[in-house]
């Protein structure tokens, strides 16, 4: 390994260097993007039995905000409860905004990896093509070792950082989906509730 690193010329640390950074992030990305996680199976029926029952007060609301990413939805629709249906909904899709923002930490950095990895095989691959034709001129076309060097630079450059690029783009479209999956989850959950929710107290005060 550390024999086609030396191959490939100075440019594959940083090429290596992405590497290691892009798979950090996938592996973080995966542990934090965890459905379980961001939607809690049972947190919208405990939210409602607490309501239900009135134990709602400013201690629950904060320790739901901080349970996970849904339950800070939650907390935010059920803080403005007072003020009617269409508040609620405002809170709700204000802070799904930051939630989401939040689920997508970095994946611009994943995507800037995805695009400047090529690049850095292409830059190798010019260097690598320099050196030949620079062989060239100095020594002629007599000592194929000398071209060799250049070219074996040039090519290794180049897959490597197709190497890097193309599992990052692909992390990178599927975290992006994945983001996108949840946040409408949950946001579907927490209207949902709220719907539930001002049902049930329209016909409470019908009676």
């Amino acid at each position: 390994m550390l024999e086609i690193i030396e191959a490939g010329g100075w440019l594959m640390w940083p090429i290596l260097a992405c590497s290691v950074l892009a798979t950090a992030i996938v592996c973080e990305r995966f542990w934090s993007l965890r459905t379980s996680r961001i939607i809690p199976p049972h947190l919208v029926t405990q939210a409602w039995r607490l309501y239900r029952q009135g134990e709602l007060d400013a201690a629950r609301l904060r320790q739901l905000q901080s349970s996970s990413p849904l339950g800070a939805i939650l907390a935010a629709g059920l803080a403005n409860h007072q003020y009617g249906r269409e508040v609620m909904k405002e809170a709700i899709e204000d802070v799904g905004r930051q939630v989401a923002h939040e689920l997508e930490r970095f994946l611009d950095l994943l995507g800037t990896i995805a695009s400047v990895s090529p690049l850095l095989g292409l830059l190798g691959t010019v260097m690598g093509m320099i050196k030949v034709f620079s062989a060239i001129t100095a020594a002629g076309v007599g000592d194929p070792q000398v071209l060799a060097g250049g070219i074996s630079e040039a090519l290794i450059t180049t897959a490597a950082g197709l190497s890097v690029a193309i599992p990052a783009l692909i992390f990178h479209r599927h975290f992006q989906a994945k983001v996108v999956d949840l946040v409408l989850r949950m946001e579907n959950e927490s209207l949902r509730f709220i719907e539930i929710m001002h049902s049930q107290s329209e016909r409470e005060s019908e009676t």
